[in-house]
């Protein structure tokens, strides 16, 4: 078969920096070889100037969707003049636009690239959170969270599809995890943000203003800053060499697309939904959202539940956002370390799991310890399955068309999972929410029992295939410029 014939490596020298690699060529069919230091040094690249900038745009982006929870333990609800369940129809309105709008404008991200379609948005969602700090009653701001939910629907998957052009299929979770890191650590950041905030000396402004404005003000910065800094592609990227170009294109080849840079068909860009695989994916993304959701949204009114001071709540939230982003970088790393995606799925989702049961059996007045150690569960297991299904469903779908619409559409149903959890947290059930506690922990074992359901189907198909074929080969092995997609018979899932 030529697709692994072609990835198989040859020992220059007995270096592993001299490793020779032989992928596709730009444009003819000839091979283009290049050793492992090359490759390197380009990934190195990537790294430095790639991953800075959209990390601290997807921070931007979390600050930005979030604040409001770090708002309302300042009184901001009250100072509105939100009454009965008003907030938590705020907090849910976000994730309508969300969902419907986030395809669509991904389609444009395709078209023009996320380093000019992103920022643009940018400065959408910062002016929104700056105008949040001046809205005066309940429909100014709803009507700012409905533009907010247009203008950050494309963020995660226009980032997840835009990397998956420069890295390699066992070098995506780890980047997009570092770059999602920036959405857990963002709870750190907006309660440390919100803790100094809240302590300015009064003025003629509510300390809350300070937190939107700061916020909202620093993403216009800095959206200025990405769309300088931003390359369109690999073959367009300014610090990179005609040589490192050439190497960008063949190994992405090789083991991530199976046409570089292809034009959109929109026809055939949906055409993955044919497959049923794509429904259960999509299952998954509803499943996993749910526990997400709760956390992102809700963090700050579970450790308030504990009865602590407005100033406390903030500044016990951060610890938890910040192990909860250590677990992610650590086990996105290892999951393309050994290039498998459903065991380090189930892992952080039955964590989570856990966290929400404890949260809910006690009393967090009386077992405070208890609860706030429960917090730590909750952070270290939501935040992971995320991205690690993200670059499940993106190693297995070659085609860069059907990458961004597969994204998209399942970003979109992931978040459409926040409108169950806001819906689940009543006003009613303050402070315990066992309710929306208890359905996140059920929707987190609905997804433990699906990935696990994939999982071992996808080994067992590829088993199937080694045993029909006569060989024993792995995703590796497949050069995706020459296997188009898993109907192809020497496909192999990545597990």
């Amino acid at each position: 078969m030529s697709g692994p014939d072609a990835m198989t490596p040859s020992k220059l020298e007995g270096s592993p920096s001299m490793e020779k690699i032989t992928a596709s060529d730009v444009q003819s069919s000839q091979p283009l070889e290049y050793t492992r230091a090359e490759e390197k040094k380009l990934t190195r690249k990537y790294d430095f100037y790639l991953l800075p900038p959209l990390t601290i745009m997807y921070l931007c982006n979390a600050l930005d969707k979030g604040n409001v929870g770090n708002a309302k333990t300042d009184g901001w609800d009250k100072d509105l003049g939100l009454h009965g369940n008003q907030y938590y129809l705020l907090v849910m309105i976000f994730y309508v636009p969300f969902c419907i709008f986030g395809t669509p404008i991904s389609l444009l991200v395709k078209r023009y690239s996320a380093a000019r379609v992103l920022p643009c948005l940018m400065v959408g969602f910062g002016s929104m959170s700056i105008f949040a700090a001046i809205a005066k009653n309940f429909s100014q701001i709803f009507a700012i969270r409905f533009l907010l939910g247009i203008f950050e629907s494309p963020m995660l998957p226009g980032v997840i599809y835009y990397l998956s052009t420069f890295y390699k299929r066992d070098e995506l979770a780890s980047r997009v995890g570092l770059f999602y890191a920036a959405a857990s650590i963002s709870g750190a950041f907006s309660g440390l943000i919100a803790y100094g905030t809240f302590q300015i000396p009064p003025t003629n402004f509510h300390n809350w203003q300070y937190l939107f404005w700061i916020e909202g003000g620093a993403t216009i910065v800095f959206a200025i800053l990405a769309f300088i800094l931003l390359p369109l592609s690999p073959a367009k990227f300014y610090l990179l060499s005609d040589r490192e170009k050439e190497i960008a294109r063949a190994r992405i080849m090789a083991d991530s697309s199976s046409v570089v840079g292809e034009k959109l068909n929109i026809r055939d860009a949906f055409r993955p939904f044919k497959d049923p695989m794509y429904w259960v994916w999509a299952l998954i993304c509803l499943s996993f959202g749910v526990p997400l959701a709760s956390v992102n949204n809700f963090l700050p009114q579970i450790v308030a539940s504990l009865g602590y001071s407005p100033v406390k709540t903030n500044l016990y939230t951060v610890a938890p956002n910040v192990v909860g982003t250590v677990a992610l970088i650590l086990l996105t790393q290892s999951s393309d370390y050994f290039r498998e995606r459903s065991i380090h799925i189930c892992i952080p989702l039955v964590i989570a799991i856990v966290g929400f049961i404890v949260l809910g059996a006690i009393d967090p007045l009386a077992h405070k310890s208890t609860a706030y150690f429960a917090c730590f569960l909750l952070t270290m297991g939501a935040f992971s399955p995320s991205v690690l299904v993200a670059a499940w469903y993106s190693n297995n779908t070659p085609s860069e068309s059907r990458r961004a619409v597969v994204a998209a559409v399942m970003v979109a149903i992931a978040n459409s999972s926040g409108l169950i959890s806001t819906n689940v947290f009543r006003e009613q059930d303050e402070p315990k929410y066992v309710l929306a506690l208890a359905t996140s922990a059920a929707f987190g074992g609905l997804c433990v029992i699906l990935v696990a359901g994939v999982g071992i189907w996808m080994r067992w198909e590829n088993a199937r295939r080694n045993r029909e074929q006569g060989v024993n080969i792995t995703s590796k092995d497949v050069d995706t410029s020459e296997v188009h997609g898993p109907s192809h018979p020497s496909w192999r899932y990545v597990v």
